[in-house]
């Protein structure tokens, strides 16, 4: 039976998939890491340097069909320090690379423009402070342990796995904007907290989501923007969540919590913190939680109740403007 043009180049793709695959493995050793070979699903740790890296990041990658010779990788970039502009700048050197090596294999191509990238950036940061102190919460956390209910549990690697293999069965096909509301800020010895929310059904929306926030000024130069948000996929009945400190140790796991608590589906909140130079201890968390189930009760996520133990988890349903 003969070969169809699609079939033959799928399998083209495959093969020249697998040879770049060895040669990363056989290049990067322990850093290179298979992920779920059926679904093409790979991840690589880089860092500026081998001996005594300052600065990680994890590129987790899913081969589609259609790579190397007509699409490009999808990709994610998890970093706790990679906020906004880093991001956008990130991405921008690696999809020029792209477009400019399109139809040839460009792992090893993003994985060098990515050490290249922290090289940058571990250079300029040595008369600055260091990574460990940048953008760490100036207040310490005492007694977390008191903090956290039983029941609650912190994201784990494989929610952002199933995250990037949920992404990469949805294609490459452009995804509207969700609509972005911002919330009233609370001020307190001169710190200012904002909540901003948007509906999200992918997490590739939340990503668009917290791109557009950092393209304000304002919110940018924000000490920190701490998020979470929850996604609940109907057809297996589990939740993608995530949720990231921006420097605010714990605040995003808190923020979750609150999350997880409330029962709210298809929401992402960030609460943005403008410090005032005042330190205001375990109030601070009080006010992104306060930030937070106020404006969920605007939207109407859920009811106006002190208790959010009563507050029946009422949520927005959002439709995916995909398939239609």
């Amino acid at each position: 039976m003969a070969t169809t043009p699609d079939t033959g180049l799928e399998e083209e793709n495959l093969h020249k998939q697998i040879d770049e695959i060895e040669a990363l493995s056989s290049i990067y050793g322990d850093e290179w890491c298979v992920i779920d070979e059926a679904s093409r699903i790979f991840c690589i740790q880089i860092s500026d340097d081998l001996d005594q890296p300052k600065w990680t990041l994890c590129l987790q990658v899913i081969l589609p069909s259609e790579y190397p010779t007509s699409a490009p990788p999808i990709y994610q970039l998890n970093a706790p320090w990679l906020r906004g502009p880093e991001r956008m700048e990130l991405s921008n050197r690696l999809e020029e690379s792209y477009v400019q090596n399109i139809g040839e294999s460009i792992l090893y191509l993003w994985v060098e423009t990515i050490r290249e990238f922290l090289v940058e950036k571990s250079h300029s940061a040595d008369s600055a402070e260091s990574p460990v102190l940048k953008k760490t919460t100036e207040e310490v956390v005492e007694d977390l342990e008191d903090d956290f209910s039983p029941g609650f549990q912190l994201p784990k690697c494989q929610d952002q796995i199933q995250a990037l293999a949920l992404l990469a069965s949805e294609g490459l096909e452009d995804e509207e904007l969700p609509p972005i509301k911002h919330g009233e800020p609370i001020t307190d010895r001169r710190s200012t907290f904002q909540p901003h929310l948007a509906p999200v059904v992918t997490p590739k929306q939340v990503k668009m989501v917290l791109d557009k926030l950092y393209a304000n000024r304002k919110i940018a130069s924000a000490t920190h923007n701490i998020h979470a948000y929850r996604i609940y996929c109907e057809d297996k009945q589990t939740f993608l969540q995530d949720c990231e400190d921006d420097g605010e140790t714990a605040a995003g796991g808190r923020l979750l919590h609150l999350l997880q608590i409330l029962d709210v589906r298809n929401v992402m909140v960030v609460v943005s913190r403008w410090y005032g130079g005042i330190l205001l201890g375990p109030d601070r968390f009080k006010h992104i939680n306060n930030c937070a189930r106020n404006i969920l009760v605007e939207e109407n996520y859920i009811e106006s109740t002190d208790d959010p133990a009563k507050s029946g988890g009422k949520n927005k349903k959002q439709k995916s403007k995909k398939g239609k």
